[in-house]
């Protein structure tokens, strides 16, 4: 059974921020002071330091700075901290609600391998993953949380991202909800999922019969054995092309 690890993330240009980041923010709330968070969290304070100066850098203020005086020093969340925590938790929440289903499978042939990383020709094209095992009918997965939609015109060209995988489509379907939808993308006769944010949907204009772009890395990318796969120690022949993108 697929084990869906679904993990709410909001970007601002190449500055994503995660669980991590939450939880130092929380901590910095918490116990009033960047140092005190660290030791509290078991981090590096100086790696935490440069992380929120980073993170500042693409949301805005998001901590206020305290120095030392007769009440001593410290650090606490200034507004924008607090705003980006509660969109956090509103986006953890509705990933809750739509995680653990919300996959896409697609058959294929391992062509080759290159160590743990495989190309699988599938009914979509060439699809780089990384290889469970050394079969070669398998089945390709991809969390949906960790394909990116884009447009056409603002992709960028193969070789200019580390993603690996793109694939032009159709937007098929969209399920809209508080903060998240899910968008079903129509790839020849195969459907990938995504997990989109609302603000996404509008600013792409996300409908059915739209141009889309899907990526994912192949990082994020699974080739299981399939059901009564036979393995072998071939590591097969083809050279299929790389298809690139990026987030």
């Amino acid at each position: 059974m697929l084990d869906a690890e679904f993990e709410a993330r909001i970007g601002a240009g190449d500055v994503v921020f995660d669980a991590d980041d939450a939880a130092l923010l929380r901590a910095v709330d918490e116990h009033g002071s960047l140092n005190a968070a660290t030791d509290a969290l078991g981090r590096s304070f100086a790696h935490a330091q440069r992380r929120v100066v980073e993170l500042e850098e693409a949301f805005g203020t998001l901590v206020e700075r305290r120095r030392g005086g007769s009440g001593g020093g410290g650090s606490e969340l200034a507004d924008g901290g607090r705003r980006l925590l509660a969109e956090f938790a509103r986006l953890r929440a509705e990933f809750d609600r739509v995680a653990g289903t919300e996959w896409t499978v697609i058959p294929g042939t391992v062509v080759e391998r290159a160590g743990e990383l495989a190309t699988v020709e599938t009914a979509v094209g060439p699809v780089r993953a990384i290889a469970s095992g050394n079969a070669t009918d398998v089945d390709v997965t991809i969390r949906a949380d960790a394909v990116t939609l884009s447009l056409p015109a603002e992709t960028p060209a193969a070789g200019e991202t580390s993603a690996l995988n793109r694939f032009e489509g159709t937007v098929a379907g969209v399920d809209r909800g508080e903060t998240v939808a899910v968008v079903t993308v129509a790839v020849g006769d195969e459907r990938l999922t995504a997990f989109v944010t609302e603000a996404s949907v509008d600013r792409l204009e996300l409908r059915p019969g739209a141009a889309v772009v899907a990526a994912f890395k192949a990082t994020a990318t699974r080739a299981v054995p399939a059901a009564g796969a036979e393995t072998g120690t071939g590591t097969g022949t083809g050279t299929g092309t790389d298809r690139a993108a990026g987030e």
